[in-house]
């Protein structure tokens, strides 16, 4: 398609046929600085190309804030932003390309099709909490938040243009010329003290934008900015329309002060405890009235307006201080039922004794689904995987096994050290608990979990199990095998080529192996060394290009992923070794995962990035299959059974996708803690076993699910 025409207020001649290598094919949107292009690289990958004007391509001070935008955008690219693919803004016109991400914004969506309704907007101000919350953790404030800057993706909301000022969006400037936002959607400070605004904007922005979801109009409401500008300042917002579930929140948000707002996280955690009105499923919007849904990376079009009210401000105000009354009324009476909302069977693991025996509610194929709570407070996120028949999970100071039919608890062993980031596995027949590296080496019987043996060691650096061993490494890279069955000492030894080895081990492979790697004095290639565990000989040793990690095995060969030149580990390059034939095998992802964990199913390497992309890189086509963005940050691995994807979300979600097209399923509810406000420092992969797919939450509790229809859960 050949480039189109800018026909709005700053037409230019000819808008550019490319920015960089992507070819402009249609407008998608235009705002006061550029306009934003549906494009294709030259692999055919669909991007949004954001292109500054060029009447603004020749301001410095213009260019000086594109670049602000790009660096913000991509500090907090991916989980809940369109991830930004490429930008150049020192071009003549200065361009920026973000993936293209189908769905409308908000605003258009309101527009045509009216106000949503509750579920949807208790779906939105979860997900708006949740990206300002990851948002503001990375030092970003928007400041420009707006109905226009958010889409709706099929995943969550995404918030799109960081730090970007506009000048023909809004007639208010600073005394230096200096836009200062949108005044609808504006916080007071920012009228009142520009230059000390901080992330509680963004947040009363959020009252603003969900007063606008529910009503189709803000919560002030004039055609003069002027007068909107007064009335955020001074006047009390108007409700009328807004869901008495959600007035309260909306309220708070909305405070004329920023320290009487609430922070993200505090309303996330107040949307929780209303769990019937937490939702969150997928949010897909609804159809289009009239023509077809053309998605949209930004539309930036004004929020439509509702008629003036002839009452004037002193009445609303009366208004919403009566409607508060019998909304906190009505929420209290929420918060009191909701603890029974979406639980399906409880059952406590932290006592001395089980609570009860949890009754299964059955599920799609007659699987049952059920979830076992901590019967105490905190405790952290269980680890755990599956072995001799029952879910074996560990917590701090406790190690544990599960009934994965019905949740039950089977039994209970306290620890004295810090149980690792690692679940408790089976090896020689016994529990190998893999507590931390100063105490004693234990092993308990699976069927009682008593001890059946404690060994002293040397101290120690590193400790993985493989096969029937396991293999610790001493600080001078001394290797000692265990046999894990009697905990005798086997061997002691160097591995030739890895100076400290930290082993790295895969479930299902027929001849357990322990892989080894260390990279070249350049950074430019790395040494793969996989030791038989038994005796700690090598069995292969191989010189791979570019810095490589193992994350899998399958079918006689290794599976690593390359961080290509990426300051924080972006895995650009998949990469297949088969030792027996000395075969390798890349393939290069048009964009890279940041930071990605990685699992692996027969020939595809699924890659989960910190900032919520899921690519499934198949290693047979030689290509990447498909790419999702989540909208979950820093989840698990992903492991997949073939059919589907799961992936366990930081807030206690299990996320389920289609394996073969990449879309999004289903997902489980969410099942945070009391430390809601903290990030895992690492999170269990979902487990798989007999059709269900069991997971830990930040709650302490455990859960399984049928896996046969994530549509379902």
């Amino acid at each position: 398609m050949a480039p189109q025409r800018d026909a709005g207020a700053d037409a230019e001649a000819e808008l550019p046929e490319y920015a960089g290598h992507y070819r402009l094919e249609s407008r998608l949107g235009s705002g006061g600085m550029g306009v934003v292009h549906l494009a294709r690289s030259t692999s055919g990958m669909r991007v949004a190309v954001k292109v500054v004007h060029a009447t603004y391509a020749r301001d410095p001070e213009f260019r000086g804030r594109f670049r602000q935008e790009v660096a913000a955008a991509r500090r907090v690219s991916g989980a809940f932003t369109a991830p930004v693919v490429d930008a150049d803004p020192e071009a003549g016109r200065p361009w920026m390309a973000t993936l293209f991400i189908p769905g409308p914004t908000l605003s258009e969506h309101v527009k045509r099709n009216g106000p949503m309704d509750e579920p949807q907007l208790r779906r939105l101000m979860a997900g708006l909490a949740e990206a300002l919350r990851d948002i503001h953790r990375v030092g970003v404030v928007h400041r420009d938040l707006k109905p226009s800057n958010v889409l709706l993706a099929e995943d969550g909301p995404k918030v799109i243009d960081f730090g970007i000022s506009r000048p023909k969006d809004s007639e208010l400037r600073t005394e230096t010329g200096k836009l200062i936002g949108t005044p609808p959607y504006m916080a007071p400070e920012q009228f009142r003290r520009p230059r000390e605004v901080g992330p509680a904007a963004d947040v009363f922005t959020l009252g603003s934008l969900m007063v606008h979801a529910a009503t189709g109009r803000g919560p002030f409401d004039s055609d003069s900015p002027y007068v909107v500008a007064y009335q955020v300042v001074h006047d009390e917002p108007e409700l009328t329309g807004v869901p008495d579930s959600l007035a309260p929140l909306v309220v708070r948000c909305l405070a004329k002060e920023p320290e009487d707002r609430p922070t993200p996280d505090e309303l996330m955690r107040e949307l929780r405890s209303v769990a019937a009105a937490y939702d969150t499923q997928v949010f897909i919007p609804a159809p289009r009235a009239e023509r077809a849904e053309s998605p949209r990376e930004a539309g930036e079009e004004p929020a439509p307006r509702a008629p003036a009210e002839p009452s004037g401000r002193s009445e609303r105000s009366a208004r919403v201080v009566r409607r508060l009354g019998k909304r906190s009324a009505l929420v209290a009476g929420a918060l009191g039922l909701a603890v029974t909302g979406s639980l399906v069977a409880v059952q406590a693991f932290g006592g001395a004794e089980p609570a009860r025996t949890p009754t299964a509610q059955s599920a799609p194929g007659g699987f049952g689904a059920w979830e076992a709570g901590p019967a105490t407070k905190g405790g952290g996120m269980p680890q755990c995987s599956y072995a001799a028949r029952r879910l074996l999970c560990a917590r701090p100071g406790l190690v544990f096994a599960v009934d994965p039919a019905d949740g039950s608890t089977l039994w209970r062993h306290p620890v004295e050290e810090t149980v690792r980031d690692e679940p408790p596995v089976v090896s020689g027949g016994l529990v190998q608990p893999e507590v931390g590296l100063l105490g004693p080496l234990e092993a308990l019987d699976p069927a009682t979990g008593e001890p059946k043996w404690q060994e002293d060691m040397p101290p120690y650096d590193g400790l993985r199990t493989v096969g029937d061993m396991l293999l610790l490494t001493r600080a001078d890279g001394m290797v000692t095998g265990v046999d894990s069955a009697s905990g005798r000492t086997k061997w002691s030894r160097r591995i030739p080529g890895q100076a400290v080895p930290y082993f790295t081990s895969f479930a299902g492979e027929r001849r357990p192996a322990a892989y080894a790697t260390s990279p070249s004095a350049d950074g430019k290639g790395t040494r793969v060394t996989a030791v038989d565990p038994a005796s700690g000989d090598v069995r292969w040793d191989a010189e791979l290009a570019g810095e490589l990690k193992p994350v899998g095995a399958a079918d006689g060969s290794v599976f690593l992923v390359a961080a290509e030149g990426a300051t924080y580990g972006d895995v650009r390059t998949v990469v297949r070794y088969t030792p027996a034939t000395g075969a390798t095998r890349r393939v290069t992802l048009p964009i890279p995962v940041e930071q990605a964990q990685a699992g692996v199913r027969g020939d595809t390497v699924y890659l989960m990035g910190a900032g919520g992309s899921l690519v499934a890189a198949d290693m047979a086509a030689g290509k990447q299959a498909w790419r999702l963005e989540t909208g979950v940050s820093r989840g698990s691995s992903p492991v997949s059974d073939g059919r589907h994807v799961y992936v366990t979300a930081p807030d206690g979600r299990l996320l389920g996708v289609d394996a073969r097209r990449g879309k999004l399923l289903g997902q489980t509810r969410p099942r945070l803690g009391p430390d809601s406000d903290k990030v895992p420092a690492s999170l269990p992969a979902p487990l798989l076993a007999g059709g269900y797919v069991y997971a830990g939450a930040p709650d302490g509790t455990v859960f399984g699910v049928s896996g046969r229809d994530p549509a379902a859960w």
